[in-house]
């Protein structure tokens, strides 16, 4: 299976957003998790440093890159606001057309090429991880072309963006061009989508040796819910797959363009009062809970959708589910790995004058198995009680609870991280009782701990 890079560049577009607006932008591009967030060269020493060195404190699986390479001063800048990042980039974007580099840079081909060589390893020697951004690389001359690639992965590059800004290549001859240099290093592409070609561009590009897509939220290069999109639903005819989340992209995609594109306000203003009138209760059946799954944004398969539609139910035996109880539901839910346990009662004894027990009952393959703990508190007793069970007791690397709806029957969300052979595991559990949710996030990470154990 060939995964196919997702970079996202959707805070280069024109428009001028707020620093609020951007931190959001790329809180929900972490969500989505594409593979790299790009960020335009640093202007403002102080607004642009400190936006970056923000994000760098929720953004850690996505990588931050940072353009530079107009001079040093600019690579300086980069790597001061990426100091503190989890996965930092410099991305040293230069023109390589004859128009280009003469109009922008005032340079000709040799002193170009040595600047590039120049100016990656110069970013190299700060940050560790730079890329080369080829602007205009489908008009530049194809020999000079090379010879630049092969400078920027001398000097240390780690891989180069090949850009169609001037969108007067049809997507097979776009394919053929890059084809040309997949071979030298890891190739990705930026493709305009002025003729709306850019999607089909990319996907030919992949097919020809690409490993990586520039996409956008709104902007102007490949819409990234549609190149998504393609990806997912090609993976089995043709081998690739992206570390997208699919069932929550389009919910996510739609969060990005409130920003993004705010001339449709009105739309989305019909749309939230619609998400308010979201209601389920026991009584509802599997295809209403589909509906609405759709109606609020999620993608998800047949065994999603029944899991989801089990915990509606649950969840609704003691109150109604609303829109954020939903997304609350889905994100516990959904996506989960198969449940080698399953969590069939539990009882808590507590008070300030007896030890605090737990009674946990949990089933496996159809057979019960019961686990009876004291504990230092019913947290503490009751998770006891699971390891009694499973046989055997891991490390609680973090265990919080968070409220995902208010009111005094308020669904709550518990995480709870466990520590296995090194590796961190996550587990959620809902419900409108916090012991109930705490002890299903622990079943949850013991789960997937179970399954990746069982499929070494």
């Amino acid at each position: 299976m060939k995964k196919i890079l997702i970079a996202d560049r959707t805070l280069f577009s024109e428009r001028k957003f707020s620093f609020k607006e951007k931190l959001e932008i790329m809180r929900q591009l972490e969500k989505l998790n594409v593979d790299v967030i790009k960020l335009p060269a640093i202007e403002n020493e102080k607004a642009d440093v400190l936006l970056v060195r923000t994000a760098s404190a929720f953004v850690k699986n996505s990588v931050l890159s940072v353009a530079a390479g107009a001079d040093k001063k600019s690579i300086d800048a980069a790597a001061a606001a990426l100091s503190g990042t989890e996965k930092p980039m410099i991305s040293i974007t230069l023109p390589v057309s004859t128009v280009g580099m003469e109009y922008s840079m005032h340079m000709k081909a040799p002193k170009m090429l040595a600047w590039i060589g120049e100016a990656v390893a110069y970013a190299a020697a700060l940050c560790g991880s730079v890329e080369f951004c080829a602007v205009d690389a489908t008009r530049a001359d194809r020999a000079f072309l090379e010879e630049a690639i092969k400078a920027a992965v001398d000097a240390g590059a780690v891989g180069v963006t090949l850009c169609d800004n001037a969108c007067d290549v049809l997507p097979d001859d776009f394919a053929e061009f890059v084809g040309e240099f997949a071979d030298i290093c890891p190739v990705s592409v930026d493709v305009s989508n002025r003729t709306g070609l850019a999607a089909a561009s990319a996907v030919m590009a992949v097919k020809r040796g690409a490993v990586g897509v520039v996409t956008s939220v709104g902007g102007d290069a490949v819409p990234t819910d549609v190149f998504a999109g393609i990806v997912k639903n090609c993976t089995e005819n043709y081998g690739i797959s992206s570390g997208i989340k699919y069932t929550e992209m389009n919910r996510i995609t739609g969060q990005i363009k409130r920003v993004t594109e705010p001339a449709e306000s009105e739309t989305r203003r019909a749309a939230a009062t619609e998400t308010e009138s979201i209601r389920l209760d026991a009584n509802d059946d599997l295809a209403e809970v589909r509906r609405t799954a759709e109606k609020l944004g999620y993608d998800l398969s047949e065994e999603d959708t029944l899991k989801v539609y089990r915990e509606v139910v649950r969840v609704a035996e003691k109150k109604s589910v609303g829109a954020a109880e939903f997304d609350a539901i889905v994100s516990s839910t959904a996506l989960q790995v198969p449940d080698t346990y399953k969590l069939e009662s539990y009882v808590i004894n507590s008070s300030n004058i007896i030890s605090t027990s737990a009674q946990v009952t949990v089933s496996r393959e159809g057979k019960e198995a019961q686990g009876i703990s004291i504990g230092d508190g019913p947290i503490d007793a009751a998770f006891r009680a699971i390891e009694q069970i499973i046989g055997h007791r891991y490390e609680l690397d973090d265990f919080k609870i968070e409220s995902a709806t208010e009111g005094k029957e308020a669904v709550g969300i518990a995480l709870v991280k466990l520590r296995s052979n090194g590796r961190v595991y996550s587990g959620n559990g809902i419900s409108t009782d916090i012991l109930g949710a705490g002890i299903r996030a622990y079943i949850s990470a013991v789960n997937k701990i179970t399954y990746e154990e069982n499929n070494k």
